[in-house]
């Protein structure tokens, strides 16, 4: 009898093991991502439901799901306020098991949830918050940036315009994070290759009459107008602008930020010979081309990816890779974001590049200008390309970082 229980005590515990090792190997192949933006208002166009679009492209090109794993996407509208995002954030790493944030346009929402992600260690994936912060004296080793940052706005465009004799400047600028880093790096530029700063003015998010800011602008008589401004803001600038003549009176706006959405919703005959920078447009390429079609089948209003909503696809995909190279554990935020920094980033959209340790992936920059309506051959057919800004160019070099995480 004592052979016979120990047999049935040992088949138990087995059994017992085994129902144990089950839940938690599937728990080991269950990612769930989590993308906070704006879905409803100045941002939504660049960012908002079509970014949620292409992470679930970057899922099914991953293969991950005919392997087994369980990816699961669930998303939210912050408002542009830090609040709403840092409480959305928490609901989401706190109880309902969600293992990354992606996309997290507006830099002030951005920064907020970049501490929270930190203390929870889980994984901050940024396209869409411009701030050169995150990867500077914000930066963690749970955050990455993927797309662009104030630091590469600032060095295409502000340099640009600046040596082409666009040497003096007033700033109107969004009165939030994301706007006080996109004049203090472009003020930096234009002042460091020989032009001055005449002035600026702070405008409140989502502002629908710039009139008197625009004024203030025309008043200082600067050769170069920067809106560091973004999406329906930006758009909202530049009508105005054109209704005061300050195009036709001699000065040049200088989109800091503009979005293939910005030109789309402006039109040709309004945006043409705008200047600005960017790392993605969808006609560059076979590939690109290729890829864009088949997101603008997919998305709201079967619009062309923006910038940051190609940017989401390759993160998430790269994360993906990082994820599957470990084995599937989302536990350690930091560990993931490691691995992604040591796996090389090869994508469709960007190519080559490195993940550096500040968290800035490395690829190229494009200065472009937008097609006179005559110039244009179709829809979405927007853009000519200026110049080519090299991937070192178009980060901040690591030698002159602030980011803790940088060993100098």
């Amino acid at each position: 009898m004592t052979n016979r229980f120990a047999r049935r005590f040992a088949t138990s515990v087995a059994v017992a093991a085994l129902g144990l090792a089950t839940p938690a190997l599937a728990q080991e192949k269950t990612v769930k991502i989590g993308v906070l933006n704006d879905m409803s208002s100045l941002y939504a166009d660049i960012g908002g439901p079509n970014s949620v679009v292409a992470i679930k492209m970057a899922i099914e090109d991953s293969g991950l799901t005919k392997k087994g794993w369980k990816i699961e996407v669930v998303s939210g509208d912050h408002q542009n306020k830090p609040d709403v995002g840092v409480n959305i954030a928490r609901q989401w790493l706190d109880n309902d098991k969600v293992d990354a944030i992606a996309d997290t346009p507006n830099s002030g929402v951005a920064l907020a949830v970049n501490n929270l992600v930190k203390e929870k260690n889980k994984v901050l994936l940024n396209s869409g918050a411009a701030t050169a912060d995150l990867t500077g004296k914000a930066c963690t080793p749970n955050t990455v940036s993927f797309t662009y940052d104030t630091y590469m706005l600032a060095n295409g465009t502000g340099k640009a315009l600046t040596k082409s004799g666009g040497d003096s400047w007033f700033f109107l600028t969004a009165d939030y994070a994301f706007g006080a880093a996109l004049e203090r790096d472009t003020s930096a530029v234009v002042t460091a290759n020989g032009g001055k700063v005449l002035g600026g003015v702070k405008a409140p998010i989502n502002t629908a009459d710039f009139s008197s800011f625009l004024l203030q602008a025309q008043a200082s008589k600067s050769k170069v107008i920067g809106l560091a401004n973004a999406g329906g803001d930006t758009t909202n600038s530049i009508k105005q602008a054109a209704e005061f003549g300050i195009v036709a009176g001699g000065q040049k706006l200088a989109a800091l930020l503009l979005f293939i959405n910005d030109v789309h919703s402006l039109g040709l005959k309004t945006a043409q010979g705008l200047t600005f920078t960017e790392s993605f447009y969808w006609d560059m390429n076979d590939a690109t081309r290729a890829w864009s079609k088949r997101f603008s089948a997919l998305a709201n209003k079967n619009a062309m990816p923006s910038m940051t909503q190609a940017g989401n696809y390759a993160m998430v995909l790269h994360y993906l890779k990082a994820m599957e190279a470990l084995g599937g554990n989302p536990n350690d935020g930091a560990k993931v974001v490691a691995k992604m920094k040591e796996l090389p980033t090869d994508d469709t959209l960007f190519g080559k590049g490195p993940l550096r340790a500040d968290g800035r992936r490395l690829i190229p920059a494009y200065l472009f200008e937008v097609k006179k309506p005559e110039e244009s051959k179709g829809p979405w057919d927007y853009y000519k390309q200026i110049a080519t800004i090299a991937p070192e160019d178009a980060a901040k070099p690591l030698e002159a970082s602030d980011c803790p995480l940088v060993k100098k």
